[in-house]
């Protein structure tokens, strides 16, 4: 509750001073003798009479409280926002193939791009997104949707071995941008993770990136792996050994499929720079919220204003017909 006029506030100092000047009278009445004679006074006043003659002032003085609240026009309102999203479908497009499982990430690639992803999606809550996954080829796992927590269990589940080995770069692009091709949205993105060269497909990542352009969708590529030697897991007939092996990835064709599509290309060399690589992603395609704020208000100095009218009715009656029956 606000109060339109809260300086009439300032009325409520009138309730002290007229309480105090009634006190002050009744005194000067009681010390006053308006008989003729002591024969009509009547010296024993019953307690219940002597306590009753401060009722009418009670009354006027909660009259006055209550009149100069209503004077100070109490409002009771409530606030609420009417919110246009205009969103952002976003297609994350993740490499699984086998040298993702290097160690040059904490524990590995894929483990790592799946944690700083789903930060990523949780971070997005008004766009839809979705995931596709490629090695040789190229499957959709959770295809745009504004459930994100189907979305997260999607990303989960996501593991080596899914899909025949190799790289498809192109067709794992291919399949991010078919997936987006009859969406609606104000802009239409793909994210692609990947930490190799393409060797596998029937789809050349540049005719990939030349569709999306020709559909409006910006690409944002992400080289994943370290300069230099990194440790791959290497099957021996002693099991999964790590052997250093020279990191790979075709940075000027990522760099062209991104520009072409009006993306850029990012490198990240470890967690996190990973992390940071998102980030700027996020800053790069922020939804565009617009928020009308209304405010309803409802007057209530009427109820007020009638405590008052009761109350000052009430001194009436106590006064000159209540106080009459008392002994």
């Amino acid at each position: 509750m606000e109060f339109y006029n809260p300086r009439y506030f300032w009325l409520l100092l009138l309730v002290p001073i007229m309480v105090g000047w009634e006190i002050w009278r009744d005194r000067d009445r009681r010390n006053s003798l308006q008989f003729p004679g002591f024969a009509l006074l009547n010296f024993r006043r019953s307690r219940v009479r002597a306590w009753s003659r401060f009722i009418p002032l009670a009354l006027r003085s909660l009259a006055v409280v209550f009149l100069v609240v209503a004077l100070a026009r109490p409002q009771s309102f409530s606030k609420g926002e009417q919110t246009t999203t205009e969103g952002i479908d976003i297609m994350i497009s993740l490499d699984v193939s086998g040298s993702m499982l290097a160690r040059d990430f904490k524990p590995d690639r894929i483990e790592a791009a799946k944690k700083i992803g789903i930060q990523f999606i949780s971070g997005r809550p008004s766009d839809r997104m979705g995931l596709v996954i490629f090695a040789a080829e190229a499957f959709t796992m959770c295809p745009l949707t504004l459930d994100h927590a189907t979305l997260i269990n999607q990303f989960n589940s996501v593991e080596m071995g899914m899909l025949e080995d190799g790289t498809a770069i192109g067709a794992g692009l291919a399949m991010a941008v078919n997936r987006l091709v009859h969406s609606d949205a104000v802009s239409r993105v793909v994210i692609l993770l990947t930490d190799g060269m393409n060797n596998s497909g029937e789809i050349a990542p540049y005719t990939a990136a030349e569709i999306a352009k020709a559909y409006g969708i910006r690409v944002y590529v992400v080289g994943v792996g370290t300069k230099g030697m990194a440790p791959y897991p290497v099957q021996t007939p002693f099991g999964v050994r790590y052997q250093d092996v020279e990191v790979q990835i075709d940075e000027p064709l990522m760099r062209e499929v991104a520009q072409l599509t009006g993306g850029e290309y990012f490198r990240a060399t470890d967690n996190k720079s990973l992390e940071a690589v998102y980030a700027e992603i996020d800053q790069l395609e922020k939804s565009k919220i617009h928020v009308d704020e209304y405010t309803h208000r409802s007057e209530e100095y009427w109820l007020w204003a009638l405590c008052a009218l009761l109350l000052l009715a009430a001194e009436v009656i106590v006064r000159y017909v209540g106080l009459r029956v008392l002994p």
